[in-house]
């Protein structure tokens, strides 16, 4: 059966997909973020478990915690019009942008500061001082 339309996932097959490790994948159920069904001591993931996965990975790199992560999950699962979620994202995403942006300032003025000592340290090499 082509990966495409594929119903069950191991955690190998996971984590060799998304290029994680499946201690990863096992934390991020310990989070309860997944909930893999159990054959065993097998875990088997689902379509939606995969999903969630990319998600959580996605959030990853754009910033998010895993709580805030979660936030979201918890009301998607609550809310299927999902219009909380999508007021609780956008709050997400503008504090994210603003956290972003005092991230941005702070490391202007740090450059600023470093310029300015390499400056000095240049004409207090060229005076010989």
């Amino acid at each position: 059966m082509p990966q495409s339309q594929k119903i069950t996932y191991s955690i190998s097959e996971l984590s060799k997909e998304f290029d994680i490790t499946t201690r990863s994948i096992r934390f991020y159920e310990d989070q309860g973020l997944l909930k893999p069904k159990r054959r065993g001591q097998t875990r088997i993931y689902n379509l939606k478990d995969k999903v969630r996965l990319k998600l959580i990975l996605r959030g990853k790199r754009l910033g998010f915690s895993l709580s805030e992560t979660r936030i979201l999950f918890e009301l998607y699962d609550a809310d299927k019009n999902s219009v909380s979620q999508l007021n609780t994202m956008l709050s997400l995403i503008s504090d994210k942008k603003t956290a972003l942006q005092q991230q941005m300032d702070d490391i202007k003025v740090v450059l600023m500061e470093l310029s300015s000592a390499e400056q000095q340290c240049r004409a207090a090499l060229a005076n010989g001082d």
